[in-house]
């Protein structure tokens, strides 16, 4: 990039995320569980909340105790969980915190665009998809299909990677674009593992840091049980056996008592009340 050019919001959040990958040492291979990832790279709170169907993501910041919390929707659509988390992340990173105060959240401004290119070229690098591909020079949908099961992502995100880096042309990307991600696997033959991708986003999930805390207040006795289990999403009687197999139970908080037999003597030196001339100043 030139000294003096601006660089477009697509620019900004492809540079960006190739920035993030290096700083936290990703590389250029498709990222497992991005709950985790952003707490452990950024130290911020993440959950996975119940919400509305048109809710998908959230971030807040307490700018007094200097505190961010990610927070997104459970959904049956694992894939846009994923790229709602990027999302989100992006705003964290670039500080977006006032954007959107007053506006429609859902306009198109500088920095939605620039958080939907970032969470794209942070899932799909164009690095990774030319490893991953090769030197394919005609893709079809197998090739898609596989893009979108390797890397965790959409077909449409898979196939705007795919149009940016030379492999389809633009009348392709946007028919493939037009698929869903259960129609891949269905062709494909791998329906049972987007199955399994499906029940692990349509749960609710604590945040990791939050959730060790209370178990630590919960073995010193300060914590109740039914507060691990709130903070769980299940029900008091699990979090009991949960954290009983796991060897954990709460510190007795008593105080042992002692009678008077068990102090030990005083003694007392009263002879500074004593007046020097060796008068009683007692009264």
């Amino acid at each position: 990039m030139k000294d003096g050019q601006i660089m477009t919001p697509e620019q900004q959040g492809r540079e960006t995320a190739a920035a993030f990958r290096r700083e936290h040492h990703l590389g250029d291979q498709p990222l497992g569980d991005l709950v985790a990832l952003i707490e452990r790279t950024t130290g911020h709170d993440v959950a996975v909340l119940d919400a509305g169907p048109d809710e998908h993501g959230l971030t807040m910041r307490d700018p007094v105790r200097d505190v961010t919390f990610i927070g997104v929707a459970r959904t049956r659509n694992p894939m846009r969980q994923r790229s709602t988390l990027a999302h989100e992340l992006a705003h964290v990173i670039f500080a977006d915190w006032n954007g959107s105060q007053g506006q429609d959240l859902s306009a198109r401004t500088v920095q939605e665009q620039r958080a939907d290119a970032f969470a794209r070229h942070l899932l799909v690098p164009a690095a990774g998809l030319k490893a991953f591909l090769g030197e394919r020079t005609a893709p079809s949908e197998a090739a898609l299909s596989a893009v979108v099961q390797g890397f965790l992502v959409s077909p449409a995100i898979a196939a705007i990677a795919l149009h940016d880096c030379g492999y389809i042309g633009a009348t392709t990307k946007q028919e493939w674009m037009g698929l869903s991600t259960p129609q891949l696997a269905t062709r494909f033959g791998w329906t049972d593992q987007y199955e399994s991708l499906q029940s692990d986003s349509d749960r609710t999930r604590s945040p990791q840091r939050l959730l060790a805390r209370t178990i630590a207040g919960y073995r010193e006795g300060v914590v109740t049980a039914q507060t691990v289990a709130t903070l769980r999403g299940i029900t008091v009687d699990a979090a009991r056996r949960e954290l009983a197999d796991a060897g954990l139970a709460p510190r007795d908080p008593s105080v042992p008592w002692m009678t008077a037999r068990d102090l030990p003597g005083v003694s007392v030196d009263l002879s500074d009340l004593d007046d020097e001339s060796g008068e009683d100043v007692t009264g």
